[in-house]
């Protein structure tokens, strides 16, 4: 297993510390993509009951070329929080066939994500020229290259902007939208809220499948504390649970103590009660009048928004203006 590099650890430790000191406690969902998180959340997107993936993929394969016929001139492409890509290959695809070379520059926290993509884009589609950037996109600076006369497409997909509370989504496209020109442009992939098109029950099936795989993709943020920073968390004395909060229009992900204990991490001794939760993850769902609110509030003006037959998901084209 790929070992962390020492910036990396000591976030790590910060995050663990901060979040688990805190009350209720948590920790942010950043952590779970070390290599094998990577992998069960790859795991994750081909499941049944997760129909997030499957339903944007269509998105993007019914609407790929009109993504780029608009443009006026050549694009590179940019991704926040690529991991091996497996949905941007059609994006890739359909960029090639209105430009001879296209440069895609995939940002993630995970070195092993990164090379996958980079060797299975460099197989399977030519003309693309992959530069990988390890970098966690939230809490680390990162450069984008320009090509000259290009113009930037960021792509933000995979609902993963949901992960976010509403200000730290701001400020992550706020951060994004500070290396674009006007003119830019952002595609970014949005689960939509229950309502008449979409159960609680649907969403709440997508977070906690049959086989128990997000559960493990859950746990394993133990894992990793336990392998990097010396900590002793008994993953048997956890539960997965997900949760739906209609308030916040969120589902929320978290691991409960089974009983009351006491856990040692970095030398630190941290107790739960019975009952106890460590809040791992939130993901949001929008409607097209949320996801307008929040582009516009960091420079952005929608120019497309696309849905599945359902009305499941959406994926929305902005400029940067």
């Amino acid at each position: 297993m790929t070992e962390a590099p020492e910036a990396l650890l000591e976030a790590v430790l910060h995050e663990a510390l901060s979040g688990l000191a805190s009350n209720p406690k948590t920790l942010s969902p950043w952590l779970f993509y070390d290599e094998l998180g990577s992998r069960l959340f790859e795991q994750i997107t081909a499941l049944p009951e997760y129909y997030l993936t499957r339903v944007e993929r269509s998105i993007l394969a019914a609407h790929a070329d009109e993504i780029f016929r608009d443009g006026t001139s050549a694009v590179t492409i940019a991704e926040l929080g690529a991991g091996t890509a497996a949905k941007t290959g059609l994006l890739l695809e359909a960029a090639t066939r209105f430009q001879s070379e296209v440069l895609y520059q995939p940002i993630d926290v995970s070195p092993t994500a990164l090379e996958e993509a980079a060797t299975a884009i460099a197989a399977n589609i030519p003309g693309v020229a992959v530069q990988p950037r390890v970098a966690n996109y939230i809490t680390e600076p990162f450069e984008l290259e320009r090509p000259d006369g290009s113009r930037i497409l960021s792509l933000y997909i995979g609902s993963s902007i949901g992960n976010f509370t509403p200000k730290e989504a701001t400020a992550i496209l706020h951060n994004l939208r500070e290396h674009l020109q006007p003119g830019d442009s952002l595609l970014l992939g949005t689960d939509m809220a229950p309502g008449a098109h979409k159960s609680v029950a649907k969403l709440l099936a997508a977070y906690d499948d049959a086989a128990g795989v997000t559960a493990a993709f859950n746990k394993n943020i133990l894992t990793r504390l336990n392998r990097e920073l010396d900590a002793n968390f008994d993953l048997d004395a956890f539960a997965h649970r997900a949760r739906w909060n209609a308030e916040a229009s969120r589902i929320e992900m978290h691991l409960e103590s089974l009983a009351a204990q006491t856990v040692s991490l970095a030398g630190k001794r941290i107790r739960f009660a019975q009952g106890e939760t460590i809040h791992t993850e939130n993901s949001y769902k929008f409607t097209d009048a949320a996801v307008t609110d929040l582009l516009a509030s960091v420079g952005f003006e929608p120019v497309h928004i696309w849905h599945d037959d359902n009305r499941y998901f959406a994926v929305t084209l902005a400029r940067a203006v």
